[in-house]
């Protein structure tokens, strides 16, 4: 195989293969995170051309919000037993497939089917838990700075695409568009074909930072069994109350990030007069300092309490939220809020799977993470859906904006309630 060929001659450079692998897992969290954000764009197009309400399009996106987290726990078990690279390209195949269908779509439930609940499942089997598998699977050191990187391409590929999407919906509809991401895709499941492992011992090699090969641990042999793993996971980690802790603070880590700003933003700035192109152009701005943002963060979570980490991103990502309705949205204004709100869009990342590695164990911490990751989408859809009914029957966004921001600030104080002892419910076998 060709990574086997690339695995040789990195090794006698004194490079391990697992940097190829977080290469390629980059590239494909970032093409995801591009199909999940790029709905954003098309709301008002899709007003337009249908006559669909804010509600009715947020619906099928809270739809697929849900399952974009719910299957989370699952894909982890998924990936444990068929592999990371088979569940990467079954996720980009269902993906692609639901984009190119929904290019004739004239329904509204064909929008709820297509990109609520296709598009929902298909990046929900990589989601998230597909950086965290890696992480905690190739690096024992670095951890916090892969987990940076990784967390950096979800938001990345969320904010990036828009304002080239934004202009090729504005100049030639919503279906080039699709089609650009479409492209994306395919690039990425090329690279997964042709490079992705699954485990460091695959290749002869231990993971990043330690000198003993690991090998691949026992799985369950039936496909019931496989699917009660994470709800056997569930009740041992329902048990730790740093669990509740963590997945109630995902949720609002959800419900002020993809499921409002990423949503809701263009459109509210729309509102005040600001074109779609110069909107996503902001939310391309909070890309580029998130992308500063996490990897500082994945930094600093190898160096510092995590805890503190995220009091501090919740806090600042609350002050902005509570800026942003009061500002005057104009091109200065909206500047310091994307600056500021940009530096810890997913910043919470990294120190929350730091924590839940130290507080559930390593091999169980990507279904664990699945598990707080399905709190994130939770609240992602819960804000996706209540702020297309504050703009339906307020006319405005700003109710939405308020709340987020003080849920914020309440989870800002929750964290530092978590222990970072070792979970006595959890056992590895």
């Amino acid at each position: 195989m060709l990574s086997t060929k690339i695995a040789r001659r990195l090794a006698a450079r004194h490079v391990h293969y697992g940097w190829a692998v977080l290469g390629t897992t980059f590239l494909t969290m970032l093409v995801v995170a591009g199909a999940v954000g790029a709905p954003g764009v098309f709301i008002v197009p899709l007003q337009k051309e249908f006559g669909w309400s804010a509600a009715d399009i947020s619906g099928a996106l809270a739809i697929r919000f849900l399952l974009f987290g719910g299957i989370g726990p699952f894909a982890a078990a998924f990936m444990n037993r068929f592999g990371v690279r088979r569940m990467m390209l079954i996720s980009l195949g269902i993906v692609i497939t639901g984009l190119l269908l929904s290019l004739g779509m004239s329904r509204l439930w064909q929008l709820v089917l297509l990109w609520g609940v296709v598009i929902g499942i298909g990046t929900g089997l990589t989601a998230m838990v597909l950086g965290a598998t890696v992480a905690t699977r190739w690096f024992t050191q670095r951890r916090g700075l892969v987990m940076g990187l990784l967390s950096a391409s979800t938001a990345t590929g969320q904010l990036a695409f828009l304002p080239l999407l934004a202009s090729l919906t504005e100049h030639f509809g919503w279906r080039p568009a699709i089609m650009l991401v479409c492209g994306a895709i395919l690039l990425a499941a090329l690279a997964a074909l042709l490079l992705m492992r699954d485990r460091p011992s695959d290749l002869g090699l231990p993971p990043y930072g330690e000198t003993d090969i690991h090998p691949a641990p026992a799985q369950p042999g039936s496909l019931g069994a496989l699917m009660l793993t994470p709800i056997h996971v569930l009740r041992d980690a329902a048990r730790v109350p740093s669990f509740w802790i963590l997945f109630f603070s995902f949720y609002i880590c959800g419900a002020s990030t993809n499921g409002l700003v990423q949503t809701h933003f263009i459109s509210l700035c729309g509102d005040y007069g600001l074109a779609a192109v110069g909107a996503a152009s902001m939310l391309a701005m909070m890309g580029l300092f998130d992308f500063a943002g996490t990897l500082a963060s994945g930094w600093l979570s190898d160096r510092f309490d995590n805890r503190w980490l995220l009091f501090w991103y919740y806090g600042l990502r609350g002050l902005s939220l509570l800026y942003l309705p009061f500002s005057d949205f104009s091109l200065y204004s909206l500047s310091i809020f994307a600056m500021f709100y940009g530096l810890d869009w997913v910043a919470t990342v990294p120190p929350t799977v730091k924590l839940t590695a130290q507080r559930f164990g390593a091999e169980r911490a990507n279904i664990v993470f699945g598990w707080i990751f399905a709190g994130h989408q939770i609240g992602a859809a819960s804000a996706a859906l209540a702020g297309g009914l504050s703009r339906t029957v307020w006319q405005s966004y700003i109710p939405a904006f308020v709340a987020a921001g003080i849920l914020c600030l309440i989870g800002a104080a929750l964290v530092l309630l978590i222990n970072r002892g070792r979970g006595k419910g959890l056992a590895l076998a």
